[in-house]
């Protein structure tokens, strides 16, 4: 199938009449939504806790279970947008995934809890539509940009909502609800929300610049099922995939490991109130906002100097910054220094998940679906690991600094315990840090064909024709 002539070679984010444009605002906006009802109840777990009465290890199960479902869901919607395509995809995500989102509004165990956190879980393939939708619609020229900053924008939910969330919570008690069952009211929203986006995504776009994939299966101008299979084999068999799966293993799933953990770490090392920590927390994942676009944005450039090397050349550099931030982070006792290495850490691993992406569409573009999935769910899987990692770290050195000052009183045990957390936990980001690091001299060894390099040329050179425009303005 070739979109060439009819992909969007600008970023004129004001032109909704053009599909492209109206399909990434919409694609971009549905990832926010489903974003925000992933990760609702995180605001709301104290309530929980109490409500529902969770141990401490419930509530460990519960984050990586919400991470865990997203791996298997990302995996198989890859290979369904790639048949289906991602119009009917998202709609049925979003209807069917806004489901455990209202259910957990009701639940009255821990053990209906935890599988509903699973099942919500499943809603974060969003992120993959959203990357195969955008890829298809725009041209080489501008596709890293498009969907770094559609990606990044989702991913502005998994903040927005500690602030969303907590409001949406207060409306409904304005209006006579208990404050200690709020949080249900407030996810049956969330649910209710996702639900018609569904509609919405399913009326307002479509798969293509150039039509449904229904449309052009009638007309003989999509793959045959046979081809598909033959497709999903080869991208199996491609080290390139794989190792992009550990790129992006060491950048959003690292990013979702350490901000789930910081409000703690930087509690615990530096002294901050819960309600700092928080908000410090937050404003790294608003960041989201023009970071993520930055990588896109640089991966393209790259990728006009230096070809679709020039692409992997830009991620291998963000992503090694990014792994020394935060090694060097993970070693500061300076609140000052700790803040600016932790500003440098957040810009550089969303940047490195922007670059990710902008080498993602030119792997193999007959199946772009199934290469988003395998890299997306790497992020999970990364962040599954990195979540055991510090989990098993953290709870051996509190279990053993509150054996070792029991009977010197409650204040000591408690600054015992912080002080051991926080030193396992820096441990942790150190070691991170290196594996980042790592990770950033494999993605060197991601190669492209003397054909691919020419393809991209011969695109981009019918492109140029259009200048390239970002927000309205010439790039």
């Amino acid at each position: 199938m070739d979109n060439n002539s009819n992909k969007s070679t600008t970023m004129d984010l004001s032109n909704i009449k053009s599909m492209p444009i109206r399909t990434f605002w919409i694609t971009s906006i549905a990832f926010f939504i489903c974003f925000f009802a992933w990760f609702g109840i995180v605001p709301f777990m104290p309530d929980v806790v109490k409500d529902l009465g969770l141990t401490p290890n419930q509530k460990w199960n519960s984050i990586i279970l919400a991470v865990s479902g997203t791996v298997f869901a990302r995996l198989l919607i890859g290979k369904l947008c790639d048949k289906y395509g991602p119009r009917i995809c998202y709609t049925y995500l979003l209807i069917l995934g806004a489901i455990p989102v209202i259910l957990i509004g009701f639940v009255q165990t821990p053990a209906q809890f935890l599988i509903c956190r699973l099942f919500i879980g499943f809603i974060g393939a969003s992120f993959v539509i959203t990357q195969f939708h955008t890829s298809i619609m725009f041209a080489s020229n501008i596709v890293g940009t498009a969907n770094a900053t559609s990606a990044g924008w989702g991913n502005l939910g998994g903040g927005a909502n500690r602030l969303g969330m907590p409001l949406i919570a207060a409306a409904v008690v304005s209006f006579g609800v208990a404050d200690e069952v709020a949080w249900r009211y407030a996810m049956v929203i969330a649910g209710i929300i996702a639900m018609t986006m569904g509609v919405i995504y399913y009326y307002f776009t479509q798969d293509t610049p150039e039509g449904n994939f229904s449309e052009l299966k009638k007309l003989g101008k999509m793959p045959t099922l046979k081809k598909d299979e033959e497709s999903f084999k080869n991208v199996l068999k491609d080290y390139r995939v794989w190792i992009l799966f550990i790129v992006y293993a060491a950048s959003f799933g690292m990013e979702l490991t350490v901000y789930g953990t910081m409000d703690d770490y930087l509690q615990n090392t530096f002294g901050l109130t819960r309600s700092t920590a928080g908000n410090l927390v937050l404003s790294f994942a608003l960041m989201n906002i023009f970071a993520r676009t930055l990588g896109g944005f640089f991966g393209d450039r790259f990728g006009r100097l230096k070809g679709l090397r020039g692409r992997v050349i830009f991620l291998t550099i963000i992503l090694a910054l990014e792994g020394l931030m935060l090694s060097i982070f993970s070693l500061t006792t300076s609140f000052t220094m700790g803040i600016i290495f932790l500003i440098a850490f957040s810009l550089s691993v969303q940047m490195a998940e922007g670059a990710t992406f902008s080498v993602v569409p030119f792997i193999n573009k007959k199946a772009i679906g199934s290469i988003s999935g395998i890299v997306g769910a790497g992020g999970n899987v990364g962040a599954f690991l990195a979540a055991l990692l510090l989990k098993s770290k953290s709870a051996m050195a509190e279990t053993n600094a509150l054996a070792s000052s029991t009977g010197l009183g409650e204040e000591a045990m408690r600054a015992a315990q912080a002080a051991a957390a926080s030193n396992a936990v820096s441990s942790g980001y150190f070691m991170i840090g290196g594996f980042v690091v790592l990770a950033a001299l494999a993605s060197l060894a991601i190669k492209f064909s003397t054909v691919d390099e020419k393809s991209v040329q011969t695109e981009t050179a019918i492109s140029a024709s259009a200048p390239s425009k970002f927000l309205g303005t010439k790039a």
